[in-house]
C-alpha cells in the first residue's frame, strides 16, 4: 500500500484502490464483432462486384445489405444498452461536440446504417417483386431503385472509418496501454474483411465457383495477416511495463490463456488452411465450416484482448 500522512490533520492518503473488475465486458465484445460483420460484408461485397458480374452472385444485391443491416443494429443496440444513461445519447445529435471521437463515430455509424437500410429495401423489393406489389411502399422504393448503385461507392468509403473509429476511442483510454497499439486500426480492418467474407460464404451456395474462390482468398489473407499481427503484439516486447504485465495474464497460463489460444486455433489457424485448400479443390461444406469457425474465433480473441487490460489495478 502506498500512503502518506498529512500532519496538519493526521489524515492518511492511500492509493490501494480496489480493482473495480471488468467494466467493458461481453457487450462491448459483441458490439465490435457485430460492427466488423456489418462493415465487412460491404467491403468484401464491393470487391466481388468489381471482380464479377451480378449474375454470378444472384442474391448478393439484397443479402449483403440485409446482413449488414442486422449486424449494425446489433452493434447499435448493445452500444445503447451498455450506456448508463442511454437516453442521453440523443444529445450527441442535438448538441454534438465534433472534437469527440464518440460523436463523430455515432454520426458516421447512424448515416451508414440509414443508407444501408435504403439499400436493403431496394435490393429486397427488386429481388421479390411479388412482395413489392403487396407492400404499400413497394412502388415508391422501386422508383428510387437507381439510388442503390449511385450511393454504393459512398457507402463503401464510409464503411472504413465506421469500422476503425472504435480503435481511436480505445486509444484514448490512456491507462490501458495494450489498446493504444497503432496496429489496432489495421486489426479492425482485417477483422472486417475476415468476418465479412465469412458471412458472405454462408449465403454463397448459388454463386459461381470463381466468386467463392475469391471469398476464400479474402478470408485466408485477412486471417493470416490478423494472426501475424496478434502474434507480433503477443511475443514482441512492449516498452510499457503496463502492457507487459497485461500480456503476462496470457503468457503465464493465467486468466484467459485458454480462451485466447482456443480462439486463435479455432478462428485463425484452422480457417486459414481450410480456405487455402478450398482454393485448390472446392468443397462448399468445408468452406462454410471455416467461415463459422472464423466468426466464433474472432469473437473469442477480441473478448480476451478487450478484458485482460482491465484486470490490472490502475494504482
Amino acid at each position: 500500500m502506498v500512503e502518506s500522512t498529512i500532519h496538519a490533520t493526521q489524515a492518511v492518503v492511500t492509493l490501494d484502490v480496489a480493482l473495480p473488475g471488468i467494466i467493458w465486458g461481453w457487450m462491448i465484445t459483441l458490439n465490435m464483432w457485430a460492427k466488423s460483420i456489418g462493415t465487412g460484408v460491404i467491403l468484401v461485397g464491393a470487391f466481388l462486384l468489381y471482380r464479377h458480374k451480378k449474375e454470378e452472385m444472384p442474391n448478393l444485391r439484397w443479402t449483403m445489405p440485409l446482413i449488414s443491416f442486422v449486424a449494425l443494429n446489433v452493434f447499435l443496440l448493445f452500444t445503447l444498452v451498455d450506456l448508463h444513461q442511454p437516453y442521453r445519447m440523443v444529445n450527441i445529435f442535438l448538441h454534438p461536440h465534433w472534437t469527440s471521437a464518440i460523436t463523430v463515430g455515432a454520426w458516421m455509424a447512424s448515416i451508414f446504417t440509414g443508407l444501408i437500410t435504403v439499400m436493403m429495401l431496394i435490393g429486397g423489393f427488386d429481388a421479390f417483386p411479388e412482395f413489392r406489389r403487396h407492400c404499400p411502399v413497394g412502388k415508391k422504393v422501386r422508383s428510387i431503385s437507381g439510388f442503390y448503385e449511385k450511393a454504393f461507392p459512398y457507402i463503401v468509403f464510409l464503411a472504413i472509418p465506421v469500422t476503425t473509429y472504435t480503435a481511436i476511442i480505445m486509444a484514448q483510454s490512456s491507462a490501458r496501454e495494450l489498446w493504444q497499439a497503432p496496429t489496432e486500426v489495421m486489426q479492425m480492418i482485417w477483422a472486417a474483411l475476415m468476418v465479412g467474407s465469412a458471412a458472405l460464404i454462408l449465403v454463397s451456395d448459388s454463386w459461381s465457383k470463381e466468386a467463392r474462390k475469391d471469398l476464400a482468398l479474402i478470408m485466408s489473407v485477412a486471417v493470416f495477416f490478423s494472426f501475424m499481427m496478434y502474434m507480433g503484439e503477443y511475443f514482441f516486447s512492449y516498452k510499457s511495463a503496463e502492457a507487459e504485465a497485461t500480456l503476462e495474464y496470457v503468457h503465464s497460463g493465467g486468466s484467459y490463456n485458454v480462451e485466447f489460444w482456443f480462439g486463435m486455433v479455432l478462428g485463425f489457424i484452422i480457417p486459414f488452411f481450410l480456405a487455402v485448400s478450398n482454393m485448390k479443390n472446392e468443397n462448399k461444406t468445408l468452406l462454410r465450416f471455416a467461415a463459422i469457425l472464423a466468426l466464433i474465433g474472432l469473437y473469442l480473441v477480441k473478448d480476451v484482448w478487450l478484458k485482460i487490460p482491465q484486470m490490472l489495478p490502475l494504482s
